[in-house]
């Protein structure tokens, strides 16, 4: 067994190999804290014919980890959560460009959690631990790559912060790494400038050098041989023979200035067909060759255009976003829609309010949670002209949904101000680039046509990057192609005064940060010309919600008197709702709010919860009614459920003998509570008609013959 620590932040990462699942190409068993990540790497033989990297990773959070156990009837975990399959991809995105080209070969990562303490996030133990299975084995992954998770805890940068510290945090920024370049970040912020970010990135790219020099000396200790391997080599002969074939039209059909992206695609794959159907049919391995040759040519078209002539697909400037249009509340019975259109890419993003109880509850290993505000990401076929099964989320659309999410989420009300449940869907309905942030643009128009008054409106822009050698050329609002060929996705996200959200991807080594500032600062610009462009549609969060949103009225009871609401078995409070149609959800410290489509439906059920719940106030006059009737007295409901004593002596200014006399069942008179004891409320009708008296300057009434006077004490 071989072990290293690494000392990070307050605490000690250890990674230790040779212990358990050693029939595995590599494995690394990683403790941070008490959370222990196992992860594994495993490679077979390429596939027959295969023409792309096979690469899978997945991670899994056992229940067990945290000692609970899974909920539902089956008792054991079941598909991936959401969590888990970001998860999966935040591990495959960096280790995915370090593989060596032309491979080709079946590979599999897994990185399973054996135990979670209730501090450390073991997302980021688990891509530590998969990059250092893959190093720490045979399969030929050759750069040491390490990653951690930083944020501002009191103005301070933070290593691997806790649960408690991220929360507080105006940043949670994930940055993966090599020892000499970054080649992945992903970031959720409030409002943090471009600076800040880069700081930060500098800040972490140190921690990585730290894990990076220690699978190192693990990597010396354990005397490792990676398996030979030899990339593919081009038959020159054969790839010029196709460049002389098709180099021209091929690059005439690439030119989307003259052709719009679906003609492009269509004249690209005419081209490919006959030139593969011009080698012989019972040659496949020939004709799969050309195949990739002809791909090859079009990506060195593609950069060559870039980086030697200073020229797009689509004769843009380097800096300039492509035309937008939007349109908000074009959908009648939603809570609120827009439609954001940027070149060929188009999303309808759509608002739903509801209530508490449509809250998403999270069975987490931290614990239970809920989510108030959700983002949800559709990517149909017919969204790039294809033909396609409609299936449930996949991992891409998840991952696009959970970007979004983190862009918009710090901009939402708080619950105390906005008590609503807030669903947002993004159906892509055209794309050619950057769907994920055109739902970003389009959240912003939808939330603010449905009335959600959010602390500022986000954009969001898509950069990428073109570099060959020491040249390179920094693309802002990519295209398809550019994103396909380009060596740098970067996705920023945010307000005016700072980023909400970022992501970045690279597929080549890794970028410097002067490239990143660079990238940054023309991403910024951007940004605030496709922000200008929303608020041009609709500058400001309408006034009102949707007549068809439910409305939410708040008010607050003693806590103490939250049972009396609920009733026995919930008898009262589904008396309430069933009489009104009304929705009542009751918070622990005394806060309720009813949401009603209508405001009469909402004023019925908010006086009968006072009136349930409320208490009698010395001093106030009420209109009561006689419930029943004593020789002593009357007792008077003065609201439901609360009823108190009218003494004999109470009833009139002149004594009267029987109070049958005065008063019968039924009877509605004004009465002033004169005392409160305990659950004893006293009340006077004779202090109510002086007063009256007082104010008109009547006489008193005439005394009546005498009567039982004398105070009983009854219970009440």
């Amino acid at each position: 067994m071989d072990q290293v620590s690494i000392a990070l932040g307050s605490n000690t990462l250890s990674i230790e190999c040779g212990r358990v699942a050693k029939q595995a190409n590599g494995a690394a068993y990683v403790r941070f804290g008490d959370t222990v990540v196992l992860a594994t790497a495993c490679s077979t033989n390429p596939r027959e014919g295969i023409d792309f990297f096979p690469l899978t990773v997945d991670y899994r959070e056992y229940t067990y980890a945290a000692g609970k156990i899974p909920g539902g009837f089956f008792k054991r975990e079941g598909r991936p959560t959401e969590k888990e399959i970001l998860t999966s991809r935040l591990t495959d995105r960096p280790i995915r460009p370090l593989f060596p080209e032309g491979f080709k070969d079946e590979t599999q990562v897994i990185a399973l959690v054996l135990s979670a303490d209730s501090d450390n996030n073991p997302d980021i133990i688990g891509l530590v631990a998969g990059a250092a299975a893959l190093y720490l084995s045979d399969i030929p992954f050759y750069a040491p790559l390490g990653a951690v998770r930083v944020g501002l805890v009191e103005g301070r940068l933070t290593t691997n912060p806790t649960y408690a510290e991220i929360k507080s945090s105006p940043l949670n920024l994930v940055v993966a790494g090599t020892e000499d370049a970054i080649v992945m970040v992903e970031a959720a912020a409030k409002e943090v400038s471009e600076a800040s970010i880069i700081e930060a990135i500098q800040y972490a790219h140190g921690e990585i050098r730290k894990i990076v020099a220690g699978l190192k000396e693990l990597f010396q200790k354990m005397g490792i041989k990676k398996r030979e391997f030899t990339a593919p080599v081009r038959d020159e002969a054969l790839y010029q023979e196709v460049c002389s074939k098709v180099q021209e039209p091929l690059h005439e059909a690439m030119d989307t200035s003259r052709y719009v992206k679906l003609e492009s695609h269509r004249k690209i794959v005419q081209l490919r067909k006959a030139l593969v159907e011009s080698y012989p049919e019972d040659d496949a391995a020939k004709r799969r060759l050309v195949s990739h040759y002809f791909d090859s040519l079009e990506e060195r078209l593609f950069r060559d255009d870039v980086v030697l002539k200073h020229q797009r697909a689509d004769r843009r400037a380097f800096d300039q976003v492509r035309q937008i249009t939007s349109e908000v509340g074009i959908l009648p019975r939603t809570h609120g829609s827009g439609l954001f259109t940027r070149g060929e890419t188009q999303a309808l993003v759509t608002v739903t309010l509801g209530t508490a109880e449509d809250q998403q509850r999270l069975d987490v290993l931290e614990g239970e949670a809920f989510k108030r505000f959700m983002l949800h990401y559709n990517f149909p076929p017919f969204s790039v002209g294809e033909v396609a099964f409609l299936r449930g989320p996949g991992r891409r659309e998840i991952g696009h949904g959970a970007l979004a999410e983190r862009a918009l989420i710090n901009i939402i009300p708080e619950e105390a101000d906005f008590p609503y449940t807030i669903r947002v869907v993004s159906d892509i309905l055209e794309s050619n680039g950057s769907s994920s942030m055109a739902t970003v643009c389009g959240g912003t128009l939808a939330l603010m046509d449905a009335g959600v008054p959010i602390k500022a409106p986000v954009a969001g822009i898509a950069m990428g990057l073109v570099k060959e050698g020491d040249q390179y050329a920094i693309l802002t609002d990519i295209a398809g192609p550019e994103d396909h060929y380009g060596d740098m996705d970067f996705k920023v996200a945010g307000t005016k005064d700072g980023i909400t959200a970022l992501q970045m991807d690279i597929k080549t080594t890794g970028i410097t940060p002067q490239i990143m500032s660079e990238a940054l600062s023309q991403a910024q610009v951007a940004r605030l010309h496709v922000l200008g462009k929303i608020l041009e549609t609709l500058p400001a969060p309408r006034a009102d919600i949707s007549g068809f949103a439910p409305h939410i009225y708040a008010l607050k009871i003693n806590p103490a008197k939250i049972g009396e609401l609920i009733g026995p078995g919930g008898k009262v409070i589904r008396g309430i709702i069933e009489q009104t149609g009304v929705k009542i959800d009751v918070e622990d410290d005394g806060s309720v709010n009813v949401a009603a489509t209508d405001e009469p439906s909402a004023a019925k059920a908010i006086k009968m919860i006072r009136d349930l719940l409320a208490d009698a106030e010395i001093g106030k006059t009420y209109l009561g009614k006689v419930v029943r009737l004593a020789d002593f007295g009357a007792f008077v409901e003065i609201f439901p459920g609360t009823d108190g004593l009218l003494h004999i002596s109470e009833v009139a200014e002149h004594r009267i003998r029987d109070i049958r006399e005065e008063l019968k069942m039924g009877d509605q008179l004004l009465v002033k509570v004169i005392a409160v004891e305990g659950n004893k409320v006293r009340l006077s009708r004779k202090a109510v008609l002086r007063d009256q008296r007082a104010k008109t300057g009547a006489k008193p009434e005439p005394a009546g013959p005498a009567g039982p006077q004398e105070e009983h004490g009854e219970k009440h």
